[in-house]
């Protein structure tokens, strides 16, 4: 998931995670952030990163099982769907809320 359309030389970490989690991860205590980019007329939005904090506060990256999501189908219906999947509390761990686009 790494690099998904990010052209710094994080490629994609955030500067002060040492850990990578998936995003069903007892210890996630939130997504942070949750940034999706694309172009005009371009019919899907990428997944740049995806940021949170363990219960203890620590920031980590988030895996997510999903890098690309047609925009016809909405973020937020797509990341219901993937959620129920990985047996996930979506709105428990504040994704919807920290959610960033640019088109």
């Amino acid at each position: 998931m790494y690099g998904v359309n990010e052209t710094n030389p994080l490629q994609g970490k955030h500067p002060e995670t040492k850990e990578c989690v998936y995003w069903n991860d007892n210890r996630l205590d939130k997504i942070t952030r949750c940034r999706f980019l694309s172009d005009p007329g371009c019919p899907v939005w990428d997944l740049s990163y995806c940021y949170g904090t363990l219960e203890d506060g620590t920031p980590v990256d988030v895996e997510v099982p999903f890098t690309q999501i047609k925009k016809r189908d909405g973020i937020s219906k797509t990341i219901l769907y993937w959620a129920k999947q990985d047996g996930v509390y979506a709105k428990g761990l504040n994704i919807f809320n920290a959610i960033s686009t640019l088109n």
